[in-house]
């Protein structure tokens, strides 16, 4: 089963799982979840991966680029980890999208911040099925993603 999988169809099974989640958070977005800013950084990786993926199949273009790929699906596994204990507070995310302290503000600085906040906030859970947010399923499906990048890699060079 496993010599099935040529290197070309492993760049293809990344690219296109980078591509299906791009497509799910579209979806979630149309239906009412609107991403947060972490969110939205989580999805550029992940169309350089699938844009990446389907030029090196389309122009059959080096297989050496599968690190490339491989480093856009690391690159948005590291950030959904962050988002992840964002969201847990283990962390504390950026100031664009995180509630600050408001010990010793002003009144007037308190309602700056207030009208300066974004209307979707990173360190809040939007949606969660048996405790696993978005995020949690970006970080782990992305670092899958990024082994078979490297998969498609190693799997060429053993072969050529």
């Amino acid at each position: 089963m496993l010599e099935l999988l040529t290197p070309r169809r492993l760049v293809g099974l990344a690219a296109f799982g980078s591509a299906a989640v791009l497509v799910g958070a579209l979806i979630f977005q149309a239906i009412g979840y609107a991403p947060c800013e972490l969110c939205i950084e989580q999805r550029w990786p992940h169309l350089f991966a699938a844009l990446l993926g389907a030029a090196m199949l389309l122009f059959r273009l080096p297989m050496g680029l599968s690190l490339l790929g491989a480093l856009a699906a690391l690159t948005t596994s590291v950030i959904g980890f962050y988002h992840s204990g964002v969201e847990r507070h283990i962390f504390a995310g950026p100031d664009a999208c995180t509630s600050n302290p408001v010990g010793g503000m002003s009144a007037q600085d308190l309602l700056a911040q207030i009208q300066a906040a974004p209307l979707v906030r990173c360190d809040e859970i939007s949606w969660e099925i048996f405790g696993i947010t978005m995020a949690n399923l970006n970080a782990v499906g992305s670092l899958v993603f990024a082994g078979i990048w490297v998969w498609a890699f190693l799997k060429a060079r053993a072969t050529a």
